[in-house]
């Protein structure tokens, strides 16, 4: 049974509520610095550490609870009659609960300008001592560090007549370790993010992740194959990985996989989008005045491949365009939004996976491939065009209607597999050729799709994820009735094929920027 708690905490959301509750079930309060003030500003009872030690605080502070008194009541076993008569001897009562949370060491070295010094003094030494020591100790002792939890730890109290269960104080103690170990990772890498000049750098000498589960899967991309879906400590509010699933089937590894691929496609554009993505491929894209016609136009460029796709939208979801999308089988629909005449719609289709995700154009800190015995991690893929990063490299001058086909076109590239060959017209996608070994074999594929789906490439824009090494890439697209080419340049080759397009009368622009991705 608790008869006594200590309560130190950095985040006082709902603490004082929490103590007054405590209070009113008779158990005694413990509390130092601010908590133990601001308590007994709201006329609880409280005894402050140095009352209760004996042992005045140092060191501005520095020095609070890490005393005897403290640390033998939270860690004594009391199931040894050795412990009990040990600190029965010394005068030192049982301390069941912990309440602390640390000191907000991210949200400081996330505020701009944080010095060294400021980061420094923002790291907790008592606070992870307490609770590790009493998660150490959950057998006979209940330790909490978020306030999401006091309201749980009081409805277990009034379930366990002031008990709390074996299974509970086990689960918080699992919560304890998991706060303490992300808190000394965030350290850890800002410190080792600090080179010898005193510089920060973008990678710490040691990269220390955190992940929780979300979800264990049925299987992994094969069914012979275990899988298990993490959500990133650090994940962004528009990360897919903080979606809302409002209908359907549990999401698969794949689903997952392929859902954040057009996520992230269809949230880099402003006007009304949509992305069709099957297999991590966009294989429809498209902007338009509309959401409606935005994906009826992605739909159009490949429809036996947007067959058991991923339909991504950046824009609320109405009552129209859930009638168009049920039309056909899809695995996943992904948006900011649905009215509630969507969503009615959609449950026409049960098994249709409707997810919720917030649009947020900021992307993850670190992106990561994991291979054989390490991970490679490198800055995500942020960076986007404009004009002023066009250079017109041919004869012929594009108008500024070409010349928005061609940034969205770049737009798409970037989210297809290399070698990447998009062919667009008008803000939508015609056709696509993605993850070729060659990049002639990508352009022969994207121009076959198009015929396939009996689209006009006359007069269309074209974009490569990188450069052509030879022309006979280039030749492919232009004989496919392609005027206008968008690509890195940056080849040893870049004067012949420079030739080339002015040979055939077409435009060419450079980025100076390539986009694999692979």
């Amino acid at each position: 049974m608790i008869k006594q708690a200590l309560i130190s905490v950095s985040n006082k959301a709902g603490v004082v509520d929490l103590a007054r509750a405590l209070h009113q079930r008779g158990i005694k309060i413990i509390s130092s610095g601010g908590t133990a003030k601001l308590l007994q500003e709201n006329a609880i009872s409280v005894t402050e550490v140095s009352d209760y030690t004996g042992f005045p605080e140092m060191l501005d502070g520095r020095v609070k609870t890490l005393h005897p008194k403290i640390h033998a009541g939270i860690l004594s076993r009391l199931d040894l009659d050795a412990h009990r008569q040990a600190i029965q001897q010394v005068g030192i009562d049982p301390i069941e609960l912990v309440v602390v949370n640390l000191y907000p060491f991210v949200e400081t070295i996330n505020r701009a300008g944080c010095t060294l010094e400021e980061a420094i003094e923002n790291i907790d030494i008592g606070g992870p001592t307490l609770i590790r020591a009493a998660a150490k100790n959950y057998q006979h002792v209940t330790v909490i560090t978020e306030p999401e939890d006091y309201s749980v730890l009081l409805a277990e109290l009034d379930q366990g007549n002031g008990v709390v269960s074996d299974s509970r104080r086990f689960y918080f103690a699992q919560k304890a370790f998991t706060h303490t170990a992300r808190y000394d990772s965030a350290i850890s890498n800002y410190l080792t993010a600090i080179d010898a000049n005193g510089q920060h750098t973008t990678f710490p000498e040691h990269l220390n992740l955190n992940f929780s589960r979300v979800q264990t899967m049925r299987y992994g991309e094969n069914p012979h194959q275990q899988a298990v879906f993490y959500r990133d400590a650090e994940a962004l509010p528009g990360s897919l990985a903080n979606y809302l699933q409002l209908q359907g089937k549990e999401l698969s590894f794949n689903n997952i996989a392929d859902t954040d691929a057009a996520w992230e496609c269809v949230k880099s554009f402003d006007k009304p989008a949509c992305v069709i993505v099957k297999h991590a491929n966009p294989c429809g894209v498209a902007i338009a005045d509309n959401l409606l016609a935005a994906y009826q136009l992605a739909f159009a460029t490949d429809p036996t491949s947007a067959f058991g796709g991923i339909i991504a939208l950046n824009q609320r979801v109405d009552v129209a365009l859930a009638e168009a999308v049920i039309k056909q089988f899809v695995e996943v629909i992904i948006a900011p939004a649905f009215s509630e005449e969507a969503q009615a719609v959609l449950k026409q289709k049960v098994n249709i996976r409707v997810l919720v995700v917030p649009i947020q154009a900021e992307m993850n800190r670190y992106d990561l491939k994991r291979v054989g015995g390490g991970v490679l991690v490198q800055t995500p893929d942020n960076f986007q065009i404009g004009e002023v990063n066009l250079k017109v490299v041919t004869q012929l001058k594009p108008t500024p209607e070409q010349i928005q086909d061609c940034l969205f076109a770049w737009r798409v590239a970037k989210f297809v597999k290399s070698n990447a060959i998009v062919f667009c017209a008008q803000g939508r996608t015609l056709g696509i050729g993605a993850g070729q070994m060659s990049r002639i074999d990508s352009a022969r594929i994207a121009s076959f799709k198009a015929e396939q789906a009996g689209l006009d490439l006359n007069g269309s824009t074209v974009a490569s994820d990188a450069f052509f090494p030879f022309r006979d890439g280039l030749d492919v697209v232009v004989k496919a009735g392609a005027k206008i080419v968008i690509q890195p340049g940056g080849s040893i080759r870049d004067n012949e094929v420079i030739q080339a397009a002015d040979e055939q009368g077409i435009i060419m622009l450079f980025t100076g920027t390539r986009h694999f991705r692979h």
